[in-house]
């Protein structure tokens, strides 16, 4: 009798645990998703940014290329096809007259002959610090070169611009064929890369003096805007200018309501590196914003 006794209040124990354990293990079933749950949430969060910083932060222009006009600066613009595309779909290769963007006073920065490895990588990491955009006119052959820099170019909501294929003085304007199948050459390079092509074009060394009507007219038929400069950091000068040079270049010139900046990022212009953080910062005092260059940024002359 004694020892059922006691079995029976073993058993009694037993199923006792076992309920107060089986309550615990419901309780903890019902709390533990609480921690995944945050964790998932917390994850989803950063996947919205991920994803936001991924989107696109450019236009496309249309295919009958009608919807060219901003409400900002900020924002680049490009063609979803090459020139060879538009010819082979039939779709128009001319721009339509365009209303220039003019609103406040716009600062473009813009830097010429890259992409590099070395001193486009370190604009885009002051340019990133400083919360600017910028326009990049770059040459096909570097794109080839260094494709990480010119997507990254892309990807940070700069503007790429054509800048021709190889920067061949010679080849370019001994006729405006050899230029414009240098634009086009140059195009696929970056369409290939982005699956894009710029609409903004700058000739190298500037079109002053190498531009005749004929040239004008086939940049024209062809879609393209050129874009020159007012303000120039000199920075391709002889005599081994300093950043402090070419900061005092800009200061002085930087006087009209829309600026657009000459500069270079190619391999050899350290000192344009260093120049870059002071330009920002009295272009800011003087109260300039930072635009991209696009069909609608305003010629400078």
């Amino acid at each position: 009798m004694k020892l059922n006794h006691l079995w029976h209040k073993g058993t009694l124990l037993c199923l006792s645990c076992l309920l107060l354990w089986g309550c615990g293990t419901q309780e903890n079933a019902e709390r533990q998703p609480e921690a995944p749950a945050q964790e998932a949430s917390a994850q989803s969060e950063k996947n919205k940014e991920a994803a936001a910083e991924k989107a696109p932060t450019y236009l496309t222009v249309a295919d009958d290329l009608g919807n060219l006009a901003l409400d900002n600066a900020e924002t680049p613009v490009y063609d979803r096809y090459t020139l060879a595309q538009r010819r082979e779909k039939g779709l128009p290769t001319a721009l339509p007259a365009i209303t220039p963007y003019k609103q406040g006073k716009v600062a473009y920065l813009t830097f010429d002959d890259g992409p590099d490895e070395k001193n486009t990588a370190a604009v885009l990491d002051i340019l990133k610090q400083e919360g600017v955009k910028a326009t990049f006119y770059v040459t096909g052959r570097n794109v080839r070169n260094f494709p990480d820099t010119a997507r990254r170019i892309f990807e940070e909501g700069h503007a790429l611009g054509n800048h021709s294929y190889d920067h061949d003085y010679k080849r370019l304007y001994a006729s405006v064929g050899n230029y414009i199948e240098e634009m086009e050459q140059a195009d696929e390079a970056i369409y290939e890369l982005l699956g894009v092509r710029p609409l903004i074009t700058r000739a190298p060394s500037g079109r002053m003096g190498n531009f005749t009507k004929a040239y004008e007219d086939a940049i024209a038929a062809n879609g393209y805007v050129e874009h020159d400069w007012n303000v120039s950091s000199a920075d391709t000068a002889p005599g081994n200018p300093t950043a402090q040079d070419f900061i005092d270049n800009i200061a002085s010139q930087a006087t009209t309501d829309s600026v657009i900046i000459l500069m270079h990022s190619s391999g050899g212009h350290e000192e344009t590196v260093k120049a870059v953080p002071e330009i920002i910062r009295i272009l800011r005092e003087r109260g300039y914003t930072f635009g991209v260059v696009t069909p609608m940024t305003p010629q400078p002359w």
